[in-house]
């Protein structure tokens, strides 16, 4: 198990001009993780290739790994031709994969507001959505890349949806970004979910929320559940996920592989974030 960061739990500080994704780097490994997840964000790493290069550089120089490479991606489109626009879009992204030198990427798969995120539209959506994954994956094959969906978004949340998809892509380099806290969003059990998915599971992202019942609207600052519960996030370790069954499961199991901590919590990005990764590290020895 080796325990990181993804660059989405200090976006913030991103956002705000503090830290560039080369900060992100050295700050992970000063902070004593393994490994670097770089999700992209609003920055399109196809038109900056001395930074995917650099980014390659300064990780391998501090020492640590860059384990995955996460972008968003729409398969769902109002017409053929940007339906295949967006399978190759999607595949330029994999070459940027191959630049940064990881053999894992999430892309996303689809979306939709949580009135239309029914589970009818998911099986009428399901053919069109396993294509392009399964267009990608075998793009990605080519760098041995595996490829994944994350349970978020609402529409591809629920675990069952997610292992349907990943059952008809139908490939051995086609898995899932496995984030155990965006279960609740889809109002499942953190434990339950992660133990159904784990053995499709390419990669694990830690994330915890506060979690509020429908009828207990806490206000500002938090957001919706497809359920219409209420979500707000939290330190890793310091919200509602039980997750010490939850790190305990993941051991249990038997994976071994990257952990990344994402941070979108209240406190600041830098503070949430290293709390993250040491809690981690403590219940994982413990469990």
């Amino acid at each position: 198990m080796k325990v990181g960061l993804s660059t989405y739990s200090l976006s913030r500080a991103v956002a705000d001009g503090e830290m560039t994704f080369l900060d992100i780097v050295k700050w992970v490994a000063d902070n004593g993780g393994e490994h670097v997840e770089i999700s992209s964000g609003k920055i399109n790493l196809t038109e900056e290739p001395a930074l995917v290069e650099a980014i390659r550089k300064n990780a391998a120089d501090y020492g640590i790994d860059v384990s995955d490479y996460a972008i968003g991606a729409q398969f769902l489109q109002p017409d053929e031709a940007a339906y295949e626009a967006e399978i190759v879009r999607v595949m330029k992204h994999v070459d940027v994969a191959n630049a940064l030198g990881v053999k894992l990427m999430r892309h996303d798969v689809a979306s939709r507001p949580i009135p239309e995120a029914t589970l009818v539209n998911f099986i009428a959506d399901l053919p069109r959505l396993a294509d392009a994954c399964r267009r990608i994956a075998d793009y990605a094959a080519q760098y041995g890349i595996t490829t994944s969906v994350e349970n978020h978004g609402y529409y591809v949340q629920g675990s069952d949806r997610v292992q349907a998809l990943v059952h008809a892509v139908g490939r051995d380099n086609y898995r899932t970004t496995l984030d155990i806290g965006n279960f609740m969003c889809a109002d499942e059990n953190s434990v339950v979910a992660t133990k159904k998915n784990l053995p499709i599971a390419s990669m694990v992202h830690l994330k915890d929320f506060y979690l509020r019942p429908s009828h207990q609207n806490p206000g500002e600052g938090w957001f919706p559940t497809a359920g219409g519960n209420y979500l707000r996030g939290a330190i890793v370790g310091q919200g509602d996920v039980d997750i010490r069954s939850v790190i305990k499961a993941i051991k249990d199991s038997g994976y071994d592989g990257y952990i990344s901590i994402e941070f979108e919590g209240k406190e600041s990005p830098t503070f949430g974030s290293k709390a993250g990764m040491d809690n981690l590290r403590r219940i994982w020895d413990e469990v």
